[in-house]
């Protein structure tokens, strides 16, 4: 994935947290949208590399993002137990 600026970043995190949400069935706020979205950005980012997945621009930063958001959430909740 090519580098995104702070704020692309920031949308691409937020964004990708409020699909994760809607995906999971989760209800959060706006600033936690956020942080799960960044930290699916690396969880994604993470797994893709490994994978040697190669996705450019912010579609494909948003998809990445999305995926890794989406799977952190389902691992939160089995570790919280919910």
């Amino acid at each position: 994935m090519e580098p995104l600026g702070l704020f692309s970043f920031l949308i691409v995190g937020l964004i990708a947290g409020y699909i994760a949400e809607k995906v999971t069935g989760s209800n959060h706020g706006l600033l936690t949208n956020l942080v799960v979205g960044v930290i699916g950005a690396f969880v994604g980012g993470f797994i893709a590399s490994l994978l040697g997945i190669q996705l450019f621009g912010f579609l494909g930063a948003l998809l990445i993002a999305t995926a890794g958001a989406v799977l952190f959430l389902y691992v939160w909740r089995m570790i919280r137990g919910r």
